[in-house]
């Protein structure tokens, strides 16, 4: 949307959600919003994802051994929120104590948002807010290149006096990554999951062809994009494809629904594992395009690649729960799973 004429620094979200502060780079716009870019961006390239590939893969390899010995296993709690949670820990650089906290601090909060909780939604705020002051204070940036590490380029960015970024802005920033880098992967990898064990024979066939993975990562994120009340609210009067929008009046971005837009998808409701043209709008468009895009996708290649790879088939076992708010996936995901037969064992 062009952001001369539509704003997120009013309401983000939809229905309104009252906030005591502003938090970058979600909550403003340009160019406040292109300072806090220009921080962040260097630090989601690929380049500096890939460094944190092994131990994403080792440890969804130890979540996927802990998933088979679970006697009810849930491929959401146990596998889904907090691989992507350890994940974003590992990119933050804490310690192990503390990406223990993170996670089950983040879980909690997430299911607090589902549950319309205020008590513990107000309660894991201010402790995520206090772990990323603990963060900012504790990280020494000192001999750190800015470019690859999220902290030391947000601390760098508080020393320039030609931006707006302070102390307290930073912090709020790491805040937000937090939750952010927690909810979108969460929801999707919990939507691919339920699609493969909903589709035995594009299961088995991931798992045999494993180089079909990113494709189907794609048509995964295009399917189930994992936000549904995003916002932004017109500046002045406008007509917008035919529709007059007043000043103030929020319109909601319905991503899993412009995704399926028969104008310009094929068959928009299947699944499609080479779709041609397959130009989602998952990540969004323009100023506010997801930085952690790259990221996102390494989670969604790794978690997936190693579930495949260590089991030899798994199945729903029982109703999925679907969130109902904020973001667009499952909240529970029963699950019935089998693990692979190593080769040595096999006939």
């Amino acid at each position: 949307m062009d952001d001369d004429l539509f704003s997120t620094a009013v309401q983000n979200v939809v229905p309104h959600v009252p906030r005591s502060s502003r938090r970058p780079p979600l909550h403003f716009d340009p160019p406040e919003h292109t300072e806090y870019r220009t921080a962040l961006d260097p630090v989601f390239r690929r380049s500096v994802i890939r460094a944190h590939h092994d131990d994403y893969v080792a440890g969804a390899r130890q979540l996927v051994a802990d998933l088979l010995a679970h006697p009810e296993p849930d491929a959401v709690r146990d596998f889904a929120a907090p691989f992507v949670m350890d994940c974003f820990a590992a990119l933050l650089g804490v310690s192990r104590m503390l990406t223990r906290e993170i996670r089950d601090i983040g879980v909690r909060y997430s299911f607090a948002i589902q549950d319309m909780d205020d008590p513990v939604i107000a309660d894991c705020s201010k402790r995520l807010y206090a772990i990323a002051e603990e963060v900012y204070a504790q990280h020494q940036a000192s001999g750190l290149d800015p470019h690859r590490d999220l902290v030391a380029g947000l601390k760098q960015a508080v020393a320039d006096d030609n931006n707006g970024i302070t102390e307290k802005t930073a912090i709020a920033t790491i805040r937000q990554l937090i939750v952010a880098g927690m909810g979108a992967p969460q929801a999707v990898l919990g939507s691919a999951i339920v699609h493969l064990a909903q589709d035995p024979q594009l299961q088995q066939h991931l798992r045999d062809h494993p180089d079909d993975l990113p494709a189907a990562i794609e048509e995964f994120l295009r399917l189930h994009a994992p936000y549904r009340v995003f916002a932004r609210t017109a500046k002045r009067d406008t007509i917008f494809h035919g529709r007059t929008v007043r000043q103030n009046e929020p319109i909601a971005l319905i991503f899993p629904s412009a995704n399926r837009d028969v104008e310009h998808f094929e068959n928009p409701h299947e699944f499609v594992l080479h779709r041609k043209q397959n130009s989602h709008l998952s990540f969004g468009r323009g100023a506010h395009r997801c930085p952690a895009a790259t990221l996102g996708r390494m989670e969604l290649l790794v978690a997936l690649q190693v579930l495949l790879q260590d089991t030899q088939h798994f199945e729903l076992a029982g109703d999925v729960e679907m969130m109902n708010w904020l973001e667009y996936g499952p909240r529970a995901v029963p699950i019935s799973i089998t693990p692979r037969i190593p080769r040595n064992e096999r006939e």
